[in-house]
């Protein structure tokens, strides 16, 4: 078994289970409302909470760079070598920019152990450690979308076997 599809089902796997997470939740809220008259709030911090770590997780792990939406306008008007050397710049920017941030994301995740959820009582740094697993994510993806792009080739475009999935 490989180790990159094993990774990816992995990825997506916990992606599947954060959006069961919050349909079950939405499901037993809808429940203990209109049936027992009983509104509860730990249903919707679950939900808001399993979103916030779909959405992050699936940013960082689950969605390739051809499936990303992207503004093209520019790099759909020139040729292919512009849109390397266009693709190196933003490859570098992201990761200069998100490496700055991330010392001051810890210090701010970390000093969030001081607060807990009203409803689950969970600490916030545990809640929002997801935002600094994708912002390393989000550096290693451009540094290898950094090192392909100085091969000559682009990552944003779709392998051939997935276009018409991308469609």
């Amino acid at each position: 078994m490989k180790l990159m599809p094993a990774l990816s089902r992995f990825a997506e796997g916990v992606a599947a289970a954060l959006l069961a997470i919050i349909f079950v939740a939405f499901i037993i809220q809808i429940a203990l409302r209109y049936l027992f008259n009983w509104p509860v709030g730990w249903t919707t911090e679950v939900s808001l909470l399993a979103w916030l770590w779909l959405v992050l997780w699936g940013a960082a792990f689950v969605l390739k760079d051809h499936e990303e939406i992207r503004i093209d306008f520019l790099t759909a008007h020139v040729g292919r070598r512009a849109r390397i050397a266009m693709g190196i710049v933003g490859a570098i920017g992201v990761v200069v920019l998100f490496s700055m941030q991330l010392p001051a994301a810890y210090d701010y995740v970390s000093f969030m152990k001081v607060e807990k959820s009203s409803y689950l009582n969970t600490r916030f740094d545990v809640l929002f450690s997801i935002y600094l697993v994708f912002s390393v994510a989000v550096i290693g993806r451009n540094l290898w979308n950094l090192v392909q792009l100085l091969r000559g080739k682009d990552p944003a475009v779709a392998p051939p076997d997935q276009v018409s999935s991308a469609l």
